[in-house]
Formats: C-alpha cells, structure tokens, sequence
C-alpha cells in the first residue's frame, strides 16, 4: 500500500486524461481532489477511477487495502476554489482552449498554498501564454501525461520562458513519486510526441479519405509494422477527434502547411464524431469497446 503523500493535489477537468491523472497520484497516497463544472463528468471520472482499482485487484495487480486507501483520497467538487484551496500542486487538463485554460487559472491560484506549483497537461498550446494570466509565470510548468495514464509511463515536462528551475525540479520529483518517467521539453508548438503523433494521425486520415487502405488495415500496418500500442485512427479515437482538430489547427497556423487538416477530421467533428467518448469517430463504439469491423471505409465517406 502506498504511504500517504504530504501535499494535496488539484485536478481541473474530468476528461480521460484528468480522470486518468487523479486516478495516478490517489494511487500514489496524494490527497486529490478533481474539479469540473459538469457534475456528469465528475460521476464519470469517479465510476471509471473505480473501475481501474478494482480490476487492479482483480486482476492481481494491486492489493484491496491500496485500492480503497486511493478511494478515500480521491473526491471531486465542482467548485474549483474550493478544490484548489490549500493545493500544492494544481495540474489543469481542460479543454484545449487558451481562454478556458486561463480563466481556471485565474480562480484557483489566488487560493492555492504559498509555494504550490501549476502545471499544464496541455499537448500544443504555448506554456509561456499559459503562464502570463498568472501571479508569478516561474512557477508554470507543463506536465503532459499520456493516455490511459495509468499503463503509459511517459511525462513531458515543458519549460516556458518564465519556468524556473526550482520548478522543473519539483515537478520532476512529483513524476518520480507517481512512478513515471519524465523527459525536458523546452516549449514549441506540439512539443516533441504530439507532433508527432498529429502529423501521423493526419496523414493515416487522408490514406483513409484517399482510400489508400481501409481503417482496419492501416491501423493494423502500425501497430504491428511500428510495435505501437494503437494504430492512429484507434488513437485519434482515443484522444477525440475534435481534439485532435484543435491541436491540428493550432500547428497549422504556427508551423505551416504541413499540418493543414485533413477535410475529413474536420467533416467527422461537424458530425459530432469525435471517437470513443461520443460512441463513433473512425470505428463505432459500445460500452466503450470497439466494434469489429466498424472502421469508416472510402466508399462511404
């Protein structure tokens, strides 16, 4: 059983990755409260926290008294000063949007503990602008974890113009405490993985709007071809396909031509086909599995 953790962490945004990041320091004996407006994701990200627990045990993976010590310091409120009260470390991992992103920021940090830190999940946005709605832009730094959080073992640590290295350090030694490996990024649109992966997911997108090979195939080619865990199309899935649009945007306008987005991203967002977490993107979904066989085919797009 982790040893509980002095320090409280905060949570903002109970999407895959918020619900996977307070799922990661609960287990790592942090008190962590998660916050979001939509009382609906917070029963969600509680029932799917739950679930991981128990399937840890289940499985054999993780003792029953590790699983409900992170029960008890895991709660959610949709209240973000009252979550952010007293925090030493706030991760905000909102919706991919500059003035959502500051505008949390600017609630909770009047109200965290004197030398907390915030740390960003953002996978594109600029760190640097990020930090500039603050007090004090040293103490910003972004934390970009991976999703599910709990099997991906990868932390991006960003520095920003501003970033110290006090800060980077801390940030640091919260990544070692929740068992994962971090890599220094200094900040450029898309960092290093999700340009990456952006431009990947791109280009799998026009081979299937081409009709180049069918959604299965192609997805099939990296996993297997690349030893990735998830083929593109799967991941873009993942990650939600409106998502996957905004950061694509975003690397277009900042980066050039390259990143333009394929017409059919953006015909699938149009649709509300935005992946697993709407039921349907690139394959068809229910009760959060994929359907065999589902995949959108050029023909029919």
């Amino acid at each position: 059983m982790a040893a509980e953790r002095s320090g409280k962490v905060t949570v903002a945004g109970a999407g895959l990755m918020g619900t996977g990041i307070a799922h990661a320091f609960a287990s790592a004996g942090y008190e962590t409260v998660l916050t979001d407006i939509a009382g609906e994701a917070l029963t969600r990200a509680q029932s799917a926290i739950a679930k991981i627990l128990d399937d840890g045990v289940r499985l054999g993976k993780l003792e029953a008294g590790a699983a409900e010590s992170a029960k008890t310091l895991l709660s959610v409120t949709a209240d973000t000063v009252e979550a952010a009260t007293g925090a030493s470390l706030l991760v905000e991992t909102v919706s991919e949007q500059m003035p959502i992103k500051i505008a949390v920021l600017e609630a909770a940090e009047p109200v965290l503990a004197e030398h907390a830190i915030i740390a960003t999940n953002t996978s594109a946005l600029s760190i640097t602008e990020i930090a500039r709605g603050t007090r004090d832009p040293s103490r910003v730094v972004g934390m970009h974890f991976f999703n599910p959080v709990h099997k991906m073992k990868l932390v991006e640590l960003v520095r920003g113009l501003q970033t110290s290295d006090e800060t980077l350090a801390i940030a640091r030694g919260y990544s070692d405490s929740i068992g994962k490996t971090s890599i220094v990024v200094n900040e450029a649109p898309g960092l290093t993985t999700s340009r990456m992966s952006a431009l990947a997911g791109n280009e799998a997108m026009y081979m299937l709007m081409e009709g180049t090979a069918s959604a299965e195939d192609i997805d099939t080619a990296l996993r297997l071809g690349f030893n990735h865990p998830l083929g593109p199309l799967e991941l873009g899935d993942v990650t939600g396909w409106d998502t996957r649009l905004a950061v694509l945007r975003y690397l277009h306008q900042t980066l050039g031509e390259k990143f333009r987005p394929c017409p059919l991203i953006i015909k699938m967002v149009a649709a509300g086909r935005f992946g697993r977490k709407s039921g349907a993107g690139v394959y068809r979904y229910e009760n959060g599995e994929k359907v065999p066989g589902s995949g959108l085919k050029a023909s029919t797009l």
